[in-house]
């Protein structure tokens, strides 16, 4: 999908461990990425099979994410919501794990969500604006129209991302 990047993280291997750099202003921005990042969260997941999301902002506040799972692994789902898009409603998923250290760019515009793929998840990510409850929305995660094939049963989601609307047919 235009915009949306998975990123591989170039790991340099000695005696102590691994070193590896998860973000670069430069190099984000020579590949005409967006730097600009307000805030860094932190999600954990007890159980496996819990989905959080799909969600996103409206402009103005929309916001580009930066995501790396950090402890266990997850499947990643993004959702083109820009009108206009060749993609628009099509999702993409990848696996994300503390081992191969893959991140998603999320851009402006898309909704974002995730399944712990393990019990004990923890997931980092960075924001490029500020959380704005007036502008927040979401996509239901079951939607038929976008038909994501889940890796595992939903064995838990809170009530407000079970009820957000289904998109028109």
């Amino acid at each position: 999908m235009a915009g949306a990047y998975l990123i591989e993280l170039e790991p340099r291997l000695d005696s102590r461990g691994t070193f590896a750099r998860a973000f670069c202003a430069h190099e984000f921005a020579a590949h005409g990425l967006d730097t600009n990042f307000v805030q860094a969260n932190i999600s954990t997941n007890a159980r496996a099979g819990t989905v959080r999301g799909l969600h996103f902002q409206r402009a103005p506040h929309a916001e580009t994410k930066l995501v790396r799972c950090t402890k266990g692994a997850i499947y990643d789902v993004i959702v083109d919501m820009r009108e206009g898009s060749e993609t628009f409603c099509r999702s993409f998923g990848a696996e994300l794990s503390e081992q191969h250290g893959l991140m998603m760019y999320v851009p402006k515009g898309f909704a974002h969500g995730y399944q712990a793929l393990t019990n004990e998840t923890s997931i980092f990510y960075m924001v490029s604006a500020p959380y704005a409850p007036q502008a927040e929305a979401g996509l239901r995660f079951n939607d038929p129209k976008l038909a994501i094939a889940w890796p595992r049963e939903v064995s838990e989601i809170s009530d407000k991302d079970a009820q957000w609307p289904l998109l028109p047919p």
